[in-house]
């Protein structure tokens, strides 16, 4: 074997420090194939060295760590023996160099995770950031390579998603320059199992045989891991066979092929060959379950038979998993598979001496202690402080603003790619397949899905806020849980669990590590706070091209659960019968009058700056649980709160939803354009039902309510105590809102 040189490990993405670290803990020095394997694991894709320390600001996080682990995804209990499962997956680099495909994989990668849980997937969801897609706003080809990623990446979640038989039920999307040359593709995916039947990724049972399954082994996606945890250069393009090719009919197949044969009873264990492949899988499953494994790579079905022991343990192709079965009872899984015309084979088994042995003609290629893989990766920590851009935000003077023309703000917001509407995106995604979704993309705040078996709703969003994390990560952690959680209960759900996708440049620089830490803080102690347990996660560092690192970008996808899922609301009216009311959480402080990193600032004004508004989180809690009575109870008859653009966007979204007009009167102080596009946390929009106004009046405890309109007419008119501000055809707001992105794109 030739001598490993430092030009080789380097080449992998380890450290010389790393690599001295891996002679010592072997005592020898390693095969090409042991490298390969240290490399991938100890990747910050797989091995999270330096998100590790942070992530133990979350409760559920800090007990796995000390405990056995994290399985794939956390399951909630949400009664009638019924489960859910969920989590969130990026695909950021793949999707920068090869967006179809790179799109595609994420989605097929999220719904292995939530199979191996024992889950049936029912939703997905995703969360996109791209640069800009209009003339102008830079320079012409950096314009046409971010349309051209929007509309790859669109189509390749649609193309995977719309054929595996998952609805793609929501998401979002946010464009900006620090996003060009980088996008963000995060993929959700959501799954509901008995929870007698969950299962667990820890092999046990010297002698059970170690099974794979799915599609053969080819030579895509090899140290994809690696890949995802470097930075984007101009050699990126070069990496493409880094990026895996997605089958979805082959994982339809397989996701039947799973569930019939865990059913058998006969699989002890399972997990999906997602990131470092085979590697990940073995290592893993064997570590979990404190137990080793012997692995003959001669018997994995492949696509070219000369493939090494390197390529063939490091290979990320798609729509694999690995499973244990029980010693006598492997045949019952591999005549499932088989029924199901895919490729089922017994590569090996369980060992009792706790050693990984893996061989390849006859010959052993790696040969060590799994735990050596999972459990000693390296921890890095960055020293930072606050950075003085945070600083210099918090002095933002607001009163060197002018008070822009309010119709003309409001239909401009509405034109912006942030703001319009994302019709062209979730009409390219089938949302309706399996015949559960009740509430879709477009109709509220969250989607709402009526699972068979049970009475219960099921309500889910993906939310973040890239540009309040960026000038507060503390403050937009926190209100991307709020938001969230805002969202599910608009329906009527209560909010109960989070999974994060926590995507960031690179946590070597102080202030990026900064950003990371009170990103996270701040999720974690809204999630305490809000009682909605962050179950699962993923981290994406590294997002950073010759451009530039991309702005922080947490998301927080939130479930919501309705005790009685048919009584769920939307956002439209449907009758002229109700009364508008405001319902909001009082704040202490309000820095920048609500302004401050808001999209008013930055699409009218053109300045990113100021603060968000920090939330009350008890008030929040408080919002939520009076929405969930409200609904419960028939005291609204929809519900939308403000968010991205404030109460005047907030309104005009409900108007055109329900294709009426609203009358409305804002009884707030401060400057007319705070009142209006002031982003404050813990408002929300209600119509009441006349006769149960005095009842929901009753239930707000610290809550304030306001009567603040009317249903009807076929213009948006909108006042801030009773001077004129805003008056607009609804037709003229369709129109603002609606052709944006389809007009953009034509070009």
């Amino acid at each position: 074997m030739a001598a490993i040189t430092p030009e080789v490990y380097t080449s992998m993405g380890l450290r010389d420090s790393e690599y001295a670290a891996i002679l010592e803990l072997i005592g020898r020095e390693p095969t090409l194939t042991e490298l390969g394997m240290f490399a991938v694991m100890w990747s910050e894709h797989c091995g999270y060295k330096y998100s590790r320390p942070v992530l133990a600001f979350f409760k559920k996080y800090k007990e796995a760590m000390e405990g056995s682990g994290l399985e794939n995804a956390g399951v909630v209990d949400i009664g009638d023996g019924l489960g859910v499962t969920m989590k969130v997956e990026s695909h950021n680099h793949p999707s920068a160099v090869e967006p179809y495909q790179g799109a595609a994989t994420g989605v097929g990668g999220i719904i292995r995770d939530i199979l191996t849980m024992g889950a049936r997937p029912i939703a997905s969801l995703n969360s996109l950031r791209f640069g800009p897609i209009r003339d102008g706003e830079a320079e012409p080809a950096v314009v046409r390579r971010n349309r051209y990623l929007f509309e790859r990446v669109v189509e390749g979640i649609a193309g995977y998603g719309n054929c595996v038989g998952v609805p793609t039920v929501g998401g979002e999307v946010f464009f900006h320059p620090r996003f060009s040359g980088n996008p963000l593709v995060n993929a959700m995916c959501v799954g509901l199992l008995e929870i007698e039947k969950m299962t667990t990724a820890a092999a046990t049972g010297g002698g059970n045989p170690v099974v794979y399954l799915g599609s053969a082994t080819g030579k895509d996606g090899i140290h994809g891991a690696t890949f995802a945890s470097e930075t984007l250069d101009e050699d990126s393009d070069a990496k493409r066979p880094n990026v895996q090719i997605g089958d979805p009919f082959a994982e339809k197949q397989l996701i039947e092929a799973t569930l019939e044969a865990l059913d058998t009873g006969a699989i002890v264990a399972i997990q999906d060959m997602g990131a470092a492949g085979l590697t990940c899988s073995t290592t893993e499953m064997a570590s979990k379950g404190s137990v080793g494994m012997d692995v003959d790579l001669d018997r994995v079905p492949m696509r070219e038979s000369d493939m090494s022991a390197y390529e063939l343990m490091l290979s990320e192709s798609q729509e694999r998993m690995m499973a244990v079965a029980l010693k006598g009872r492997e045949q019952e899984v591999l005549d499932v598979f088989h029924k199901w015309g895919l490729p089922a084979r017994v590569v090996g088994e369980v060992n009792g001496d706790g050693i990984l042995r893996v061989r390849r003609h006859g010959e052993l290629a790696a040969c060590m202690d799994p735990k050596l893989l999972t459990d000693t990766c390296p921890v890095y920590r960055t020293e930072f402080e606050t950075p003085e851009y945070h600083e210099r935000a918090k002095r933002f003077q607001l009163d060197e603003v002018p008070v822009a023309d309010p119709t003309e703000s409001l239909l401009k917001l509405l034109a912006s790619p942030n703001l319009a509407s994302k019709r062209w995106v979730y009409e390219q995604y089938d949302q309706e397949v399996q015949t559960q979704t009740s509430l879709s993309s477009g109709a509220a705040d969250a989607a709402v899905l009526l699972p068979r078996g049970t009475l219960k709703g099921l309500a889910l969003c993906i939310d973040g806020n890239s540009r309040k994390t960026y000038l507060d990560p503390f403050v937009g952690g926190q209100l991307a849980v709020v938001e969230a959680a805002r969202n599910v209960a608009c329906t009527g759900a209560r909010p109960t669990a989070v999974t994060d996708g926590l995507n960031f440049g690179n946590p070597e620089l102080s202030h990026v590590y900064w950003q990371f830490h009170e990103a996270v803080r701040g999720i974690a102690l809204a999630a305490e706070a809000m009682e909605t347990p962050v179950i699962s996660g993923n981290v994406s560092f590294y997002n950073q091209s010759e451009l530039g690192e991309v702005l922080p970008t947490p998301l927080i996808g939130m479930l919501g659960v309705l005790a009685d899922g048919r009584r769920r609301v939307g956002l439209a009216p449907q009758d002229a019968e109700v009364s508008l009311a405001l319902i909001r959480v009082p704040l202490a402080s309000v820095p920048h009058e609500g302004l401050g990193a808001s999209d008013y600032l930055a699409e009218v004004h053109g300045v990113e700056d100021g603060v968000p508004v920090p939330p009350d989180l008890e008030g929040e809690k408080a919002l939520c649980r009076w929405l969930e009575r409200a609904v419960a109870e028939g005291w609204i008859a929809f519900a939308h709160d403000s968010s991205d653009g404030g109460l005047a966007v907030a309104l005009a979204e409900i108007a055109m939803a329900g294709r009426t007009g609203l009358a409305a009167d804002l009884p707030l102080d401060g400057r007319q354009d705070a009142v209006l596009f002031g982003e404050r946390p813990g408002e929300v929009l209600v119509g009441l039902h006349p006769e149960r106004i005095e009842m929901a009046r009753e239930a707000l405890g610290s809550l304030a309510m306001h009567g603040i309109g009317s249903i009807g007419g076929d213009a948006l008119t909108v006042s801030v105590r009773g001077r004129a501000a805003i008056r607009a055809p609804l037709s003229e707001l369709a129109r603002a809102h609606e052709s944006t992105i389809p007009a953009t794109l034509a070009h």
